[in-house]
């Protein structure tokens, strides 16, 4: 109905005003560090209402950019001034300079001003068909925000100085009923005095044991712990489930995390099972559904990645933050699984460097899919939430779904995803993925500023294109991956010849001459990328066959494990064929050479770490 306006009047409400417009927002955060801008917002149908609280009796200017800057903004200026409440609806110009928008899309609902805070609300569409507003959907959405101590006067806003800033939220997540009694048991997993380096970004990693139940329990909330005044030194927190053969010497101490001293023990710790970022809020799950604890085939060690953001380097902090988990003996009908999908990570992801836009993709191949659900849920398992993961250079991810090699909705998306902020999505409705289902995880990159290729890898430099989908009833499948084959990759800048038998990580080159004696790695970044190469590139690995990875909760493997998969188009299943291992190394393959005996080694070995995040 974009081409209709409809206009709205409303009285100007008294700055006396007490108490509120009566609306309830069912979320809420803290904006700045100091705790003086508070934003609570909740959807009404096709309209999103917003409440702000602000220590200033100044003007409270708020708003979206796809940045989180004040290019092409979208803000929203509001107050009371002379005891009357204004909002004014901006817009940000090629210069970023603020103008007047002709069309005014957000509604004043209410505003009262004290000796210390201005309060308003007010709402707009989802989508209001103005070109100068930005459209809030399912995705992760860029806030910004501001204050000053004076009002507006006539020559606009004035500058707000440093009281500023910006945070990215998911506006649009369902809304979650919490069924806790205030007497619900809980136990805390929390770091102890974790001294913070001075140094802008920290991650801190320490493995836990899960304390030990008598009888099994469900968890029922995870919430985040932030010891006060932290709130936003603390920007994320991810829990991982570990491998159980250890003893609890790995509990000793913590550790930075990718570090090259890192404990090896931590590299078993592969599948996350809970996501926390900041602006985020704790994870509810549905009244049927538990995370099982207690007994043998539940998490008994865990690592905790607690990411620190310490942008102005202070010295001195300690922090001791993690997460509280809530549990009960009253068992609910279903036990939660997480299923990693999407590429499996390796050296092998290829990213080349200068690409304004580069799209890669993981399959959950339906033959995995058959099998794994075939045998222990034919009916098919119910996905309630999921987390899309990428670093960096990711810029969007979707997590999309076929049946019959037909493509069904979409279970999740994030076209505006940002690393620093990462939570499970609730589904609004729950969703079924059937045996011979097949799940592509998609994600777009850009390496614009980078010079020299990009991996797959655990470094947030490196990439990662995951969904790590929360479902019910949980069966014995915790990871659906593939990667794109790499001798085809090497073919394409011109490799022709390997030393064999391999015996150094990364693998050498023989011929031709350009290459000889580099290792994989320094071919591909000798080699000239320009953008058309790149473009050639990224749709000569989009048709390559994949090496899939169909796991059990052991880590032992589903039968198919090892089959090279076509990436399906969305009117046709997949097709595969085995992936042979045993064949000589020196076989030939299209005329030139094999790497397949490599790619099993290297990617059934211990060499390619597939640490989810």
């Amino acid at each position: 109905m974009c081409g209709w306006r409809l206009l709205v009047l409303w009285a100007l409400l008294p700055a006396t005003a007490a108490g509120s417009s009566g609306r309830w927002y069912p979320h809420g955060t803290v904006l700045d560090p100091e705790g003086k801008y508070w934003l609570r917002w909740g959807r009404q149908g096709g309209r999103l209402a917003f409440r702000l609280e602000v220590r200033t009796t100044g003007y409270v200017g708020f708003g979206f950019s796809p940045t989180g800057t004040m290019a092409a903004a979208d803000i929203v200026v509001g107050g009371v001034a002379h005891g009357r409440p204004y909002l004014q609806d901006y817009f940000t110009n090629a210069n970023k300079e603020l103008e007047k928008d002709t069309q005014q899309d957000y509604h004043l609902d209410y505003a009262m001003e004290n000796s210390t805070h201005t309060v308003i609300e007010f709402s707009r569409e989802l989508h209001t068909c103005d070109a100068n507003d930005k459209r809030i959907t399912d995705s992760t959405v860029r806030v910004i925000w501001a204050y000053h101590h004076e009002d507006p006067g006539e020559s606009g806003p004035k500058y707000h100085d440093s009281n500023r800033g910006t945070r990215s939220l998911r506006l649009l997540n369902p809304e979650k009923v919490d069924v806790l009694s205030p007497a619900s048991p809980y136990f805390d997993l929390v770091n102890q005095d974790v001294p913070i380096p001075n140094k802008g970004t920290t991650y801190w990693c320490q493995m836990f044991k899960i304390p030990e139940f008598q009888e099994k329990r469900h968890v029922i909330k995870v919430e985040p712990v932030i010891e006060k005044g932290h709130e936003s030194l603390v920007h994320h927190i991810l829990l991982y489930q570990c491998s159980s053969n250890f003893n609890d010497s790995v509990l000793d101490y913590g550790h930075e995390c990718y570090h090259p001293n890192m404990p090896d023990a931590f590299l078993t710790c592969e599948t996350v099972i809970f996501a926390w970022a900041i602006g985020g809020e704790g994870f509810t799950y549905p009244p049927h559904v538990g995370l099982s604890l207690g007994t043998p085939l539940d998490p008994h060690y865990v690592l905790l990645e607690v990411h620190y953001d310490n942008p102005t380097h202070k010295k001195g902090l300690i922090d001791s933050s993690g997460l509280r988990f809530f549990h009960t003996t009253d068992i609910r009908k279903y036990d939660a699984g997480v299923i990693e999908a999407g590429l499996w990570v390796s050296l092998f992801h290829t990213i080349p460097p200068g690409m304004p836009e580069f799209r890669s993709e993981g399959h959950c191949t339906l033959e995995c899919l058959e099998e794994a659900l075939g045998a222990e849920k034919p009916s098919g398992i119910h996905v309630f939430a999921v987390l899309l993961h990428a670093h960096l250079a990711g810029r969007g991810i979707r997590l999309r779904h076929f049946r019959h090699g037909e493509e069904m909705q979409s279970l999740a998306y994030d076209d505006d995803f940002d690393f620093n902020f990462q939570e499970f999505q609730y589904l609004k409705e729950e969703q079924t993925i059937l045996p011979g289902d097949n799940l592509i995880t998609e994600c777009r990159y850009n390496t614009k500023d980078r010079s020299g290729m990009t991996w797959g890898g655990l470094s947030t430099r490196n990439e990662m294109c995951l969904s790590y989908l929360l479902y019910y009833p949980r069966i014995n499948l915790t990871r659906c991956a593939s990667i794109p084959d790499i001798m085809e990759q090497l073919q394409f800048i011109g490799v022709k010849e390997i030393y064999r038998p391999v015996t150094t990580w990364p693998f050498i080159i023989k011929s031709p001459k350009q290459y000889k004696n580099l290792s994989f790695m320094d071919a591909m970044n000798k080699f000239k990328w320009t953008k058309k190469e790149g473009l050639s590139f990224n749709k000569l690995v989009l048709s390559l066959p994949v090496n899939v990875r169909c796991s059990k909760t052991d880590n032992a493997e589903w039968s198919i494990q090892g089959m090279t998969a076509l990436p399906p188009d969305i009117k046709r299943p997949y097709k595969a064929e085995p992936l042979v291992c045993a064949m000589s190394a020196s076989a030939p393959l299209h005329g030139v050479f094999s790497l397949r005996l490599l790619v099993c080694s290297l990617l059934l070995g211990s060499m390619m770490s597939s640490r989810g995040l």
